[in-house]
């Protein structure tokens, strides 16, 4: 493919986890409608994404559970284990009106992202990145797994070497169920310390093919700099993939109402520049966390101009200042007096340091210096 391309759908404009739950905030339309705000986002670069049929789906999840999700959508109530066994109809999972279809959507793109990526390109599925999914049941917020899905359909078409970054605030704990131990695939989770799932731990590698980074409160801009050069990219540059897939979650952002860290969107957005500076053919960016809504679409947003080279810094005109201006963030108080910014502009100021944390310096020194697993030769 000649440009990146871009996979979406408006299911995601209509449906929500309910009007309590974090993902109650619009996310992936924000960014569409801001990407064709700002003529960023043709027709040739816009894919609907399809919705998986089951079997697809269940290439890595359990058929009875699918056929669970299936039919807690049709009924809209839970019936006998679907609790206790699946993991459908809790505070986190709720039964919504969308529950098969909304997650279906989004693993439909991410898995044809794996097919269209096998002879190479760049891919955008703002609505992936539900790392949390388990092959039997619904968790932290994610139904089906479809980084999971997808690097299962990259490898269906031939690419065997995976580098899969998560920098989301959470742990990708449900990715690491799913790859634990595969010497083709180098996972990369750069995460809150303490916060839930309460995995990846600094000394979990997985079974010798993951890197783990736990991280402090308030870890910033300058911090994430550290990381990006010293671990992230010298890791994958000795792993030399054939694809990379990328989960940039939002949640790591100041003013994220479930995370505590202190980056701003520069610091993924230069992540992503340093990923794509590799020269690894194949790229697949995920969205992930993210619960504000103008933290959110304006940093995912960015994503998608930098992939295609745009200017995301400077002030955005009238007809794309409206879409910011549209949005609202009932039961939050970072909803109730959102600065300017959040509305004129995509780039955040700054959250820089003058000195590096320590407790960073030392993780990624350890993490640095410890070996990983044989790679298969080919």
């Amino acid at each position: 493919m000649d440009k990146p391309i871009f996979i979406g759908h408006e299911i995601f404009r209509g449906s929500s986890y309910g009007e309590h739950h974090p993902l109650r905030v619009p996310r992936v339309s924000t960014v569409i409608d801001l990407a064709r705000a700002l003529n960023w986002l043709p027709r040739g670069q816009f894919i609907t994404s399809p919705r998986a049929k089951p079997k697809a789906l269940q290439v890595w999840h359990d058929p009875a559970y699918i056929a669970a999700l299936q039919r807690v959508e049709a009924a809209q109530e839970i019936e006998g284990d679907d609790l206790t066994r699946f993991g459908i109809g809790t505070v986190t999972n709720p039964v919504f009106g969308e529950i098969f279809r909304r997650p279906a959507t989004a693993a439909g793109g991410s898995i044809l992202a794996g097919e269209l990526l096998s002879q190479g390109g760049v891919i955008y599925n703002p609505a992936g990145g539900t790392h949390h999914g388990m092959p039997g049941r619904a968790n932290g917020f994610c139904y089906l797994n479809d980084p999971v899905l997808a690097m299962l359909s990259l490898r269906h078409h031939g690419v065997r070497r995976i580098a899969y970054v998560d920098i989301d605030a959470h742990h990708c704990d449900g990715v690491a169920a799913g790859f634990a131990g595969d010497p083709d695939c180098l996972m990369i989770s750069v995460h809150e310390e303490r916060l839930w799932p309460r995995t990846g731990l600094i000394d979990d590698d997985a079974g010798g093919n993951a890197v783990n980074l736990p991280v402090p409160r308030g870890f910033n801009d300058t911090d994430m700099a550290h990381v990006r050069e010293a671990l992230i990219l010298t890791k994958i540059a000795e792993f030399e993939p054939e694809a990379i897939v990328f989960l940039c979650g939002a949640d790591g952002v100041v003013d994220d109402p479930l995370a505590h860290l202190g980056m701003s969107n520069n610091a993924h957005w230069d992540v992503l520049r340093g990923l794509m500076g590799l020269g690894v053919p194949r790229l697949l960016v995920l969205g992930g966390g993210g619960y504000n809504p103008w933290t959110v679409g304006r940093m995912w947003t960015g994503i998608w101009g930098i992939l295609n080279g745009y200017d995301v810094g400077g002030m955005l005109p009238d007809v794309a200042e409206e879409v910011l201006r549209g949005l609202t963030f009932n039961g939050n108080r970072r909803g109730r007096n959102p600065p300017e910014h959040w509305f004129n502009t995509l780039q955040d100021a700054p959250q820089e340091d003058e000195e590096i944390c320590e407790a960073v310096v030392q993780r990624v020194s350890h993490l640095a210096a410890r070996p990983m697993m044989a790679r298969r030769p080919y």
